[in-house]
């Protein structure tokens, strides 16, 4: 019963300073004020990203797994993955994020499939984001160009033909764990290709395994990895903004 009036109260009372409420400014926020970024071109990063190649030097760069030099080379302001040099991955490690990136598949590809222009971008090294030549080019739908691989079908087809710069932007939101090392907050990631929305949002299950369930290990931020898949895929333009 006193619950009941209390609830009848504060509706009333909610009733009665909305009904007060007459001068458009009583509901203006002026404080806080949203910091200024300067925003970036089609060449060039916002002024508060994390750059982390330029077509200068791999210095932001690693080899995955050991911490070697990365072993990828430079061409013509590009990286570009040497077949069997091994995945590359940042030096810094990133949670919640904004990030762009240019790639572009080769032209000249032996093999089809998952054979043409593979290669992959992974969210703190464990979350893949498919790098894949799809253009004119048969592979299973949850492993096309664009797709969280084996998780998330992209919901359309953007790819541009091989030898073209194409361009991903991420929106990417980081699972987390609480102290016992269980997941209370999956992963989402939005992804745009060339412009055009691709992933919308969607939920992000786990690591995305090429064989077996997606698996949730505990983990806190992590490297931007780029996949050497045998294929002589390249990147440019690669800048990251934290948030």
């Amino acid at each position: 019963m006193k619950n009941a009036i209390l609830l009848t109260l504060l509706a009333l009372c909610t009733s009665s300073l909305k009904a007060q409420i007459t001068d458009p400014k009583a509901t203006e926020v002026w404080e806080p004020k949203p910091r200024a970024v300067q925003p970036g071109s089609a060449n060039t990063a916002p002024s508060d990203a994390i750059v982390l190649f330029d077509g200068s030097n791999l210095d932001a760069w690693q080899k995955a797994g050991d911490g070697t030099a990365a072993g990828w080379k430079l061409t013509d302001k590009a990286m570009e993955v040497v077949p069997g040099a091994g995945d590359i991955q940042t030096r810094q490690s990133f949670g919640d994020c904004q990030l762009h990136l240019e790639f572009k598949c080769p032209t000249k590809t032996v093999g089809d499939g998952q054979n043409k222009g593979n290669s992959g971008v992974f969210l703190q090294g464990l979350y893949e984001v498919q790098v894949l030549d799809y253009f004119d080019n048969e592979t299973y739908s949850n492993g096309q160009t664009a797709s969280i691989y084996k998780q998330h079908i992209p919901l359309v087809n953007a790819c541009l033909p091989p030898d073209t710069w194409q361009t991903y932007d991420i929106i990417y939101s980081a699972p987390v764990f609480n102290a016992d090392g269980v997941k209370v907050r999956s992963a989402y990631i939005t992804v745009l290709q060339n412009g055009v929305l691709v992933q919308n949002h969607v939920e992000i299950k786990g690591t995305t395994e090429y064989i077996g369930l997606p698996k949730n290990p505990a983990h806190g931020k992590g490297p931007l990895k780029l996949q050497d898949h045998g294929n002589t895929v390249q990147y440019r333009n690669i800048w990251i903004r934290e948030l």
